[in-house]
């Protein structure tokens, strides 16, 4: 059995960063995760914020056009058009990204253990155990720590005996790899028939359309919800007849970030953290934000063996940065009727609140910063086979 300073279950955002970052601070990891191939089966929109754009090196060649515009709809479509001066977002084209992110973390040294699953974990007194599965062949890898980067209903945050996710919106969307015309834009719709608790939306940057639903899954038939809204849409934005070359989805926590995701067996990060806006459900900039941190605290406590150090990664004092977003939340949440989603457009409309709205899609105010945002070594190209690492974690 193979001995690690950590294993990372999940090689999604969240995952590949920690591990890529584990890795540059000396760290012995394997990377696990149930896909083959990273460019399939991506769960998210891929939508960066501007405040993850200007702290972070994210590859040029992975992100679509800038987009400084963003219009709001109300059911019966009355837009509320806004427009910033600065790059606010950008598409990433996650599945090169993740493809560059496993290469840089491979290049780090990280060991690849694709198409494994998660089976358990136990305890042998000094390091957990974690049971593993590829190819309907178990085996097993001893690790000093554990880090569940492996969704929003994460199976390794109660084999570690921390907190669980129990509020999620469900996301569906296609994706189409068409042009358009006009300028980039976000386009948004506050529809609670068709989007109940969140937000219909097209992303159109000119070099793809991203079309989607998301809501509480109790109230809303996602699959449906989406035929109808791409009915709605398509004509506008050049669809009609087209087959989306993708179909994402999958839950998206909106609990805010939970309050244990550290323990001295190990750490949760992204979305099984519960690291995203609880108001936007954004959850890119919370993820590589919390993944740094959750390196550095990882390596610390390592080193020292001092669980004093495991203090700066609780969720408890972030959960305080996001009282007013998860109020703000539920207020989401409680608009239930077409008539109170058209007032709520057009007070927003009025220019007493317009600036709310500004401040809504262009503020840069998201996940507290952690520390970790300068000095990064950057994700760059490389050109490495990843079979060996897998073959050698393996064995």
């Amino acid at each position: 059995m193979s001995t690690y300073d950590v294993v990372v279950i999940g090689a999604g955002l969240a995952g590949l960063e920690t591990a890529r970052r584990l890795a540059g601070r000396g760290q012995r990891v394997l990377l696990v995760d149930q896909k083959t191939a990273l460019d399939r089966s991506v769960h998210t929109t891929g939508i960066f914020v501007r405040r993850t754009l200007e702290d972070f090196d994210l590859p040029e060649d992975c992100l679509g056009p800038p987009v400084r515009h963003v219009v709001l709809y109300s059911p019966r479509g009355r837009a509320l058009p806004l427009e910033s001066a600065r790059t606010e977002y950008r598409v990433g084209r996650m599945g090169a990204l993740y493809g560059r992110m496993l290469d840089s973390c491979v290049a780090a040294g990280v060991e690849w253990a694709p198409g494994t699953r998660f089976a358990g974990l136990l305890d042998d007194g000094t390091h957990s155990v974690v049971v593993l599965e590829t190819g309907g062949r178990g085996w097993s890898a001893r690790a000093r720590l554990v880090v569940g980067a492996d969704g929003a209903a994460s199976r390794v945050a109660p084999a570690l005996g921390l907190s669980v996710n129990r509020e999620w919106i469900v996301g569906v969307e296609e994706v189409f790899r068409v042009s358009t015309d006009g300028p980039p834009c976000f386009h948004c719709w506050l529809d609670p028939e068709l989007a109940p608790g969140y937000l219909a939306w097209v992303v159109a940057d000119g070099e793809e359309v991203h079309l989607g639903v998301g809501g509480y899954a109790a109230r809303f038939q996602p699959a449906d919800a989406l035929r109808r809204f791409r009915e709605r849409v398509e004509d506008r934005f050049g669809l009609r007849g087209k087959m989306a070359d993708e179909r994402r989805g999958g839950r998206i926590p909106v609990g805010g970030v939970l309050p244990r995701i550290a323990s001295p067996r190990g750490l949760l990060v992204g979305d099984a953290a519960g690291a995203v806006s609880p108001l936007t459900a954004g959850g890119l900039d919370p993820c590589i934000r919390l993944s740094a941190l959750a390196a550095r605290v990882a390596a610390d406590f390592i080193a020292t063996g001092d669980e004093a150090s495991l203090t700066a990664y609780s969720g408890g004092a972030f959960r305080r940065r996001f009282r007013s977003r998860l109020l703000l939340r539920r207020a989401l949440a409680a608009v239930r009727s077409p008539l109170a989603a058209e007032i709520a457009i057009a007070a927003l409309r009025s220019p007493l609140l317009r600036p709310l709205a500004s401040h809504v899609f262009f503020g840069r105010g998201s996940f507290p910063d952690t520390g970790e945002e300068r000095g990064i070594t950057p994700i760059t190209p490389r050109s490495v086979k990843t079979g060996r690492a897998q073959e050698a974690s393996v064995a």
